[in-house]
C-alpha cells in the first residue's frame, strides 16, 4: 500500500479534536471469524438470513439459528483479537481517538482493551429469555451449546422459554441507548476512521455521510471498494490488520519528533 496514504491518515488522525472509528466484520477477519457478504466465504453465501438469523425465524424456528450460530459461536470463544484490535486501543489509550462504534458482536475490541465501544448490534456478552426477559451470562449458554445436541435450544431456569443471545437480527431494532451514544459522538466527530466495513447496512452506514456533511474528514481502510470511496478523504485498500497498526506507529513517532 502507498506510504504516502499511510503517512497522510496519521496526520489527519494527529489534527483531529475528535476521532471516531467504525468497525466492521472484515475486522476480525484476521482472527479467523468469516464475514457475512465474501463470495464462498461469508457466512449468507449458503444460508438464507431472514431464515436462521431474523426475528420472525428465531420465534419460529429458534432450532435453526443456534444450528447456523453454532460454528460462528464456537469461532467467537476460542479467537483472539488481532492487530487491528489492538491497534485501535492503542489509539484511543493515547487520546486519538475518543471511541469504536463496531458492527461486530464478538467482543473482541473490549478483550483487546477498548474502554468505550459501542456495540450497535448487540454482543453474546449476555442473552435474555423472550418470555420472561430474564438474562444471563452468555458464554456458559454457548459453551454448553456447543457440548450439546446439534438440535438442543437453550432455555430458561425459571420458565422454561428460549433464550437469545443479545444480538440484533433482522427485522429487530437496534439497542437504543447505544445507538444514541454512537449517533452523539458521530455528531462531535470531526474524522471517522472506518475499519473492515462495507457499509452496506443501514442505519450505521449512514453515519460517515453525516461526519462528512458536516465537514469532516474520513478514512477508509478496506479490502474491497465501497460506495463511500468517492468521498471519502482517503482510502486505503488492504487488510487492517496490517494498515492499522503501520498507522500507530507512524502516528506514535509523529508524536515523539
Amino acid at each position: 500500500m502507498p506510504t504516502e496514504l499511510l503517512i497522510e491518515a496519521s496526520r489527519l488522525l494527529m489534527r483531529a479534536e475528535y476521532a471516531i472509528a467504525l468497525t466492521g466484520a472484515g475486522s476480525s477477519t484476521h482472527s479467523g471469524i468469516p464475514d457475512f457478504r465474501s463470495p464462498e466465504s461469508g457466512l449468507w453465501h449458503q444460508v438464507n438470513p431472514f431464515e436462521v438469523a431474523s426475528l420472525q425465524g428465531f420465534r419460529y424456528r429458534p432450532e435453526a439459528f443456534y444450528r447456523w450460530i453454532k460454528p460462528l459461536a464456537r469461532k467467537m470463544l476460542e479467537t483472539e483479537p488481532n492487530p487491528a484490535h489492538y491497534a485501535l486501543a492503542e489509539l484511543e489509550q493515547h487520546g486519538f481517538i475518543k471511541s469504536v462504534i463496531t458492527q461486530n458482536i464478538d467482543m473482541l475490541h473490549t478483550r483487546a482493551g477498548s474502554k468505550t465501544v459501542y456495540e450497535v448490534h448487540g454482543h453474546i456478552r449476555e442473552a435474555t429469555c423472550i418470555s420472561c426477559f430474564k438474562v444471563y451470562p452468555g458464554e456458559p449458554i454457548l459453551r454448553a451449546l456447543l457440548d450439546s445436541h446439534l438440535d438442543d435450544i437453550p432455555r430458561c431456569e425459571d420458565c422454561g422459554g428460549v433464550l437469545k443471545p443479545n444480538v440484533v437480527l433482522f427485522g429487530e431494532q437496534l439497542p437504543a441507548q447505544i445507538l444514541m451514544k454512537a449517533e452523539r459522538d458521530t455528531r462531535r466527530a470531526d474524522l471517522m476512521l472506518v475499519a473492515g466495513s462495507s457499509l452496506e447496512v443501514y442505519p450505521i452506514a449512514d453515519l460517515p455521510r453525516r461526519v462528512k456533511e458536516k465537514g469532516g474528514k474520513l478514512i477508509l481502510v478496506n479490502l474491497a471498494s465501497t460506495d463511500y470511496d468517492r468521498i471519502a478523504d482517503i482510502v486505503i485498500h488492504g487488510d487492517v490488520a496490517e494498515v492499522l497498526p503501520q498507522i500507530v506507529k507512524l502516528v506514535q513517532g509523529e508524536r515523539n519528533d
